[in-house]
């Protein structure tokens, strides 16, 4: 009986039409407004993006992050970056990559339209290193920003058999008793580095 009453009060509400966007348009007119725009999704999807114009930059505003001046195990896949102390090659187990406190990675390119990043993992050892650790590091080049999904799926390539991953923001649910849980089920925070050069 609920559920018809419901269905019916749903179905009686007018909703104004929305026009769908056109996709043969461009989206954003340059770097700077892909920026913003990702910026803005990756935290509006509960991320942090930190511009920053080159490598010196990136260690200096990693080493100022909480999270990852607090952590007492570190990975990472970026070389010469993320000051690692656990190395991913010698872990027998993947399962010992939820005792990592933060890890580095790099991302291929990122999405302006949701703040996505792309990973491709088809070379890590092990692939639980995107879900089990607190907190998460991702380093992309400003340069490799793409406008939206469409764009992104002409990006990726796999020559043979592959792993890759599109992460946006934090790990979180809500659907435990409505209530938004943020790190149930992966990392805890995000910060996507945004680089401008080498």
């Amino acid at each position: 009986m609920s559920r018809e009453r419901i269905l019916a009060a749903l179905r009686s509400q007018e909703l104004p039409e929305e026009p769908l966007p056109k996709l043969d348009q461009r989206w954003n007119s340059g770097r700077a407004q892909r920026r913003t725009r990702f910026a803005a999704a990756l935290e509006a999807a509960g991320g942090r993006c930190v511009r920053v114009s080159n490598r010196a930059e990136l260690a200096r505003k990693l080493k100022g992050l909480p999270e990852f001046a607090n952590a007492k195990r570190r990975a990472s896949v970026v070389p010469h970056l993320g000051d690692p102390n656990v190395s991913l090659g010698e872990l027998d187990d993947p399962r010992r990559l939820a005792q990592v406190d933060y890890a580095l990675l790099p991302g291929q390119f990122g999405v302006a339209e949701n703040g996505g990043v792309w990973i491709d993992a088809t070379d890590y050892l092990h692939r639980a290193v995107l879900f089990l650790p607190e907190h998460l590091g991702l380093v992309v080049k400003t340069a490799d920003l793409v406008n939206h999904m469409h764009d992104a799926y002409k990006r990726i390539r796999f020559d043979g058999p592959g792993f890759g991953c599109l992460i946006a923001g934090p790990s979180k649910t809500a659907d435990i008793e409505q209530a938004l849980v943020i790190g149930a089920h992966g990392a805890r925070s995000l910060t996507v580095f945004l680089k401008d050069a080498d």
